[in-house]
């Protein structure tokens, strides 16, 4: 099957529907909008400024940036001058920055909206030149400036569907990012078929994960593009919830800390014992759910995900009373985030979904799971021994433990790579577990750990509500979640202690992934050797 390319999307609507607004974005409070047209003419421009510049063909350009109109733009930009991509995470080290700068053999960076570049700038090799955005310029020439007596690119560019797009570094829970490349056929096959097989159709979204990320790359960009889309941005973190309110998108993508945070938000305005009295009085309960689905700004979804990371099936059912149907999700960087989604008349909680169309799917003899289609990545660039490490006969390896039921749901029961022994020989996965803690709203962030010792222990970081309470509050409810727990694991599973760890575990500190994953390896090698001691401790201990 011939798929139309993201270039060619934004040609039929540059042509379809030239004045409706695609890019609706904040600044300082008043919202920027851009039409297909505006959008196509910037693109045109700075397409034409970056072939002034004469450089080889498929030749790597940057994009540092947290989301806005002009990322989008960007990456627009370098696909139509005929260069391929690499997004950078907004809050990388000056380290890592420049790793994968010198990795990828970048040679023009684009630096736009950042919270702390001061800190990251040190990490730009001096030869690469760079450009900065209009309303978050560095000390670097202005995109506006640069296209200002520039005659925009009048022809319609096409890209070969073979050619490298993209090569997107993984956030890396363990060792280095590395790079995964992806060519322009793969961004073809993933959305016209997601988009196809959801339905999406004329879509307004909210971009405020990162753009570098392939979810949103692929949900929010893509989808857009291939539905002659909407985005709205959010501006801050402060702005948030105003901002997503304001935009009210019909399709939604929230990562497990964000329905925590929405969760705790309602519950400090309706303590549970009040909303479940007025959600059982029929009308009353009607209006209820409206007005918190229109607070949250998600009272015109149609579609709202969740992924990155398992969201505990009790928080899905608590939103459900409200009306608000969470539909899981499951893919990775490696297979251009197609594999599976929960369709929203198909949901099974705890499960990640079913197979999207073309996908397919089993399990090794270790119970990992195995992805195949058209659109898995090229391999790890300069990376020919990982990359064969991963895909295997044509299957990619996720890394990831399941189980598939009858109607082809698919369950992740945790990490093939994340097991550890215990002193005793006995092998402990430790995602299901930190599933079953997670219900204590009193956690923000939670690792079983336990090699070397007899019986797994747990460390935690406590979340806001959890900060607030006194050390008996706290030591009897950590005590309670140990009992509810317990009797649900197996005798080689139980948790034998609870460490409250005193420091946050932040992007800032390497402790999260900038997909806010732990990462567990960097955690263990800060905690290891104090594992003994707190095994002979107090059954909870806050330090």
């Amino acid at each position: 099957m011939n798929y139309l390319s993201p270039l060619e999307m934004l040609y039929k609507w540059e042509q379809e529907k030239p004045n409706e607004i695609y890019l609706s974005q904040p600044i300082n409070g008043v919202w920027h909008n851009w039409t297909w047209k505006e959008v196509g003419e910037e693109v045109r421009k700075m397409t034409a400024y970056l072939q002034s510049l004469d450089l080889p063909k498929q030749t790597k350009i940057g994009i540092l940036s947290k989301n806005c109109a002009h990322w989008i733009m960007s990456d627009l930009a370098i696909m139509m001058s005929g260069h391929t991509s690499v997004p950078l995470y907004p809050n990388l080290s000056a380290d890592t920055l420049n790793k994968i700068l010198i990795h990828s053999e970048t040679k023009v960076l684009f630096v736009g909206k950042l919270d702390n570049f001061s800190a990251m700038q040190p990490g730009i090799p001096a030869d690469i030149p760079c450009i900065t955005y209009p309303h978050y310029s560095e000390d670097y020439p202005k995109w506006d400036d640069l296209t200002k007596d520039i005659s925009p690119l009048t022809d319609n560019v096409m890209r070969e569907e073979m050619e490298l797009a993209t090569i997107i570094y993984t956030s890396g829970t363990t060792g280095d990012p590395k790079g995964v490349m992806h060519k322009f056929y793969n961004f073809s096959f993933a959305t016209t078929n997601a988009v196809k097989a959801l339905p999406f159709s004329n879509e307004s979204f909210f971009s405020y994960l990162p753009l570098c990320h392939i979810a949103e790359r692929l949900l929010v960009m893509m989808g857009s593009l291939y539905t002659g889309g909407k985005v709205s941005f959010a501006e801050s973190l402060d702005t948030f919830a105003a901002n997503l309110s304001e935009a009210s998108p019909s399709v939604f993508l929230g990562v497990p800390r964000i329905w925590t945070k929405f969760q705790q938000g309602i519950l400090g305005k309706l303590p549970q014992k009040k909303l479940n009295v007025l959600l059982s009085i029929p009308i009353v309960s009607t209006l209820i759910k409206k007005k918190i689905q229109k607070g949250l700004g998600l009272s015109k979804a149609k579609n709202i995900f969740t992924g990155a990371a398992p969201t505990p099936a009790a928080t899905i059912r608590w939103f459900e009373k409200l009306g608000i149907k969470i539909q899981e999700a499951y893919a990775m960087t490696e297979n251009t985030c197609y594999s599976h989604v929960s369709f929203k008349s198909k949901i099974k909680i705890g499960s990640v979904g079913q197979a999207l169309p073309l996908c397919d799917v089993k399990l090794s003899d270790q119970n990992e799971i195995l992805i195949k289609h058209d659109a898995l990545m090229d391999g790890y660039y300069k990376d020919e021994t990982e990359t064969n490490k991963t895909i295997i006969d044509g299957w990619l390896h996720t890394g990831d433990e399941g189980a598939i039921d009858e109607n082809g749901f698919l369950t992740i029961t945790g990490r093939v790579k994340d097991i550890f022994k215990t002193s005793k020989g006995k092998y402990v996965a430790p995602s299901p577990i930190e599933m079953k803690l997670s219900a204590n709203k009193n956690l923000e962030q939670i690792c079983v750990v336990g090699d070397g010792i007899p019986q797994p222990i747990v460390l935690v970081v406590l979340s806001e509500r959890g900060k607030a309470k006194t050390k008996e509050d706290l030591v009897a409810s950590l005590t309670k979640t140990m009992e509810v727990v317990n009797p649900k694991l197996d005798k080689h599973e139980k948790l034998h202690n609870i460490v409250v760890v005193a420091e946050d575990w932040t992007i800032e500190n390497k402790l999260l992934t900038p997909t806010m994953k732990i990462k567990r390896n960097a955690i263990e090698k800060i905690y290891k050797r104090n594992y003994a001691a707190w095994y002979e401790g107090e059954r909870i201990t806050l330090l």
